[in-house]
């Protein structure tokens, strides 16, 4: 299972201009509603509580904010590579520049974490981070995500 079952090529941003973690969480939240048909303040709303918890920073430039809703229908995914790294509170101090948003449903339970461990695997690997962040449009950045090894699959 590679991440383009949880991305589809329209939710791939490949260059982000935000100048911090809210205004990248809110963009991000914007885009997200707007492709799964969701509230877009609710969106926000979720992935604000997910961060008061920690940073959903992972560490070397990437993070994953993600959130539980109601009325969503499936795992959705969305990607981001930001123009310019910002400071997203991680615990290894790197600024961010990769964001892959991980919505699920409420009911989701071990898929939820199934899927945010696959990110977060898949993200790390310094090969692909690099790959993405050389990587400047939709169709390339698409084809980093879709060649992700089964073996990197939860």
């Amino acid at each position: 299972m590679t991440l383009t079952d949880l991305v589809a090529p329209s939710a791939i941003i490949p260059a982000l201009k935000v100048n911090g973690k809210k205004q990248a969480i809110a963009e991000l939240a914007a885009r997200a509603a707007e492709l799964t048909g969701q509230n877009e303040k609710a969106v926000l709303e979720i992935l604000l509580q997910r961060e008061k918890l920690g940073s959903t920073a992972v560490g070397n430039g990437v993070a994953i904010p993600h959130g539980k809703l109601p009325k969503i229908g499936r795992l959705f995914g969305l990607f981001a590579r930001l123009e310019r790294p910002i400071d997203f509170e991680a615990l290894d101090s790197q600024p961010v520049d990769l964001i892959f948003l991980l919505l699920a449903p409420e009911a989701a339970g071990a898929d939820h974490l199934k899927a945010l461990a696959r990110v977060a695997r898949l993200l790390r690997d310094a090969d692909i981070a690099r790959k993405l962040r050389e990587s400047r449009d939709m169709d390339a950045l698409y084809a980093v995500l879709a060649m992700s090894p089964a073996s990197s699959a939860a």
